[in-house]
């Protein structure tokens, strides 16, 4: 067999194997924007959810209202191996007292935004082991459940979140959320307090409005300021507890540190901060930060505005152009005996192949890892503008699987409902037309058997349809104005559940059609 094919089968084999691969629960990333560092006076917070265990349904929770005695069923996250694929279910664990009224919200796996334009990512960074506890009632798709449903601002859903964590317990490992209205950001970091223990540790710091910020799976906050409450929040805890358990001497000399204390291992991980110097670089190149440091600033400021089109072309992004290029080893020998890149060439290798085939890193926390996954179940990009109604002024948008190939359709804070196949499951079902997340999947799947090629018959439509809603987004602000003056807000409700679901619709359409021209046009190429 000629040596460039021996080489093809060998990628082939590789993708094959990438179904059985093992996945990442903690591998998301979430970038963070002031609002004087956007293109348009937006905040910004986003979410690549990266894993293909989690569910791929979106739901719209109407507010409700509750008695004075109501309680609520918590729910905790369990590994579920009884359906066609391996994914998360969730157990019942115990109750809480209810509010009187909560919000409406929207909510993938992690609920994201709420009516009142307040939004909501998320990134593990799983810190100390010891310090995971069973006997909690709140993991974090719990929390930011209850903190969309109770509260209306970034400051009140950290209150409100560091309360209820402090008081049933927190029964998750170490996370990050990043928690945005339409006047600032935050990071969020949470963890335990240990085996068979109640009770949380956090910290929270703003991002300053002309920064960006970004979480990828190692915690972020550093040095505390707790008499400037402007920029930080800390559970009483977040210092004591450390030097209890040894994290922390603070006769020492050495300021306590909140990652250094809760999440040692976060900074010795190229796969978290490979990613980090990523994003600040690619947002702020002239500080020439060293793609081998361990530490980088909480925040930057960057030096070009930035638009939810960059962060989406920040999430597409898997290294190419730098010595980091997923890519860069797969070669063959063209029909003239050149050394070229494979048409077959991808960044979604499973992690198990890389070493073999000398792409950088391998597979777990210190492996390498790009923005862009094939894993990724979605992606939200939010944005928050205080100036419009909160209906329309709160922007989810909503991409399914991979941030490389996916199309993000808007989804609006005041919607009623989404369509039924952005509705239904697809980790319960299996490959099934009735779920709107196979649709991408499938191309996704496809597309990385030989990406080289098929990435511009993707990009062909994605492209158009993310500038189509994009740089229409003016025009339906012009209108929801005109409507809620003339008819009121039940006709724009009506407006927007209509605009967002004929995107939903469009784009599954055109995914669907994508994968059948893949499987057609590449029939005899594979």
């Amino acid at each position: 067999m000629p040596r460039a094919n021996c080489h093809s089968v060998l990628i082939l084999m590789a993708i094959l194997l990438a179904s059985s691969a093992p996945q990442a629960a903690q591998s998301c990333t979430s970038i963070m924007v002031g609002k004087a560092a956007s293109t348009d006076g937006s905040v910004m917070t986003s979410h690549t959810c990266d894993s293909h265990r989690t569910s791929s349904a979106i739901l719209v929770v109407p507010s409700r209202k509750h008695g004075p005695n109501a309680t609520q069923l918590l729910t905790k996250r369990k590994d579920d191996n009884d359906g066609p694929m391996e994914r998360y279910g969730r157990e019942p664990i115990g109750r809480i007292l209810e509010v009187e009224t909560t919000l409406a919200y929207l909510a993938p796996a992690y609920a994201a935004m709420n009516e009142k334009q307040l939004a909501i990512g998320e990134s593990t960074f799983e810190g100390r082991k010891e310090l995971v506890s069973e006997k909690g009632l709140i993991d974090c798709e719990t929390l930011t459940r209850l903190m969309l449903e109770r509260a209306s601002t970034a400051r009140e859903a950290i209150r409100i979140g560091g309360a209820l964590i402090e008081k049933y317990g927190w029964c998750d490992v170490g996370e990050a959320l990043t928690i945005a209205d339409t006047k600032e950001v935050w990071v969020m970091e949470i963890v335990g307090v240990g085996e068979d223990e109640v009770g949380a540790v956090w910290a929270a710091q703003r991002v300053p409005d002309d920064h960006v910020s970004v979480v990828a799976n190692g915690a972020r906050i550093g040095e505390l300021n707790l008499a400037d409450s402007e920029f930080f929040m800390a559970s009483k805890n977040v210092q004591s507890f450390a030097e209890k358990r040894g994290y922390w001497d603070p006769k020492s000399g050495s300021p306590f540190r909140f990652y250094e204390a809760y999440d040692p291992e976060g900074r010795t991980s190229f796969s978290s901060t490979r990613r980090e110097w990523r994003v600040l670089s690619l947002l702020a190149p002239s500080l020439e930060l060293q793609p081998n440091a361990n530490v980088f600033p909480f925040s930057v400021k960057p030096e070009q505005p930035v638009s939810p089109e960059k962060i989406m072309e920040l999430f597409r992004d898997t290294f190419e152009g730098t010595e980091f290029d997923m890519t860069k080893d797969l070669t063959v020998t063209d029909e003239e005996g050149k050394t070229v890149k494979s048409p077959l060439a991808n960044p979604f290798m499973p992690y198990d192949m890389n070493k073999m085939l000398r792409i950088n890193g391998g597979w777990g926390w210190r492996g390498e890892r790009p923005m862009a996954r094939w894993y990724c179940m979605y992606v939200t990009v939010i944005q928050c503008r205080g100036w419009l109604p909160d209906a329309v002024g709160g922007i989810l948008w909503f991409g399914y699987g991979n941030p490389a190939m996916t199309t993000y359709v808007p989804l609006y804070a005041g919607i009623a409902d989404v369509p039924e196949p952005y509705k239904t499951d697809g980790r319960t079902t299996g490959f099934s037309r009735r779920s709107a997340w196979w649709a991408f999947n499938r191309v996704e799947t496809i597309a990385a058997h030989r990406w080289g090629d098929m990435r511009n018959d993707v990009a062909g439509v994605r492209n158009p349809l993310q500038e189509k809603w994009l740089s229409g987004q003016k025009a339906v602000d012009e209108e929801t104005a005109a409507i809620l003056e003339k008819q009121g807000e039940a006709k724009l409700r009506a407006f927007l559940t209509k605009r967002s679901g004929d995107a939903c619709r469009e784009a599954a359409e055109a995914y669907w059609n994508l994968g059948d021209l893949l499987w057609t046009k590449y029939d005899e190429k594979w």
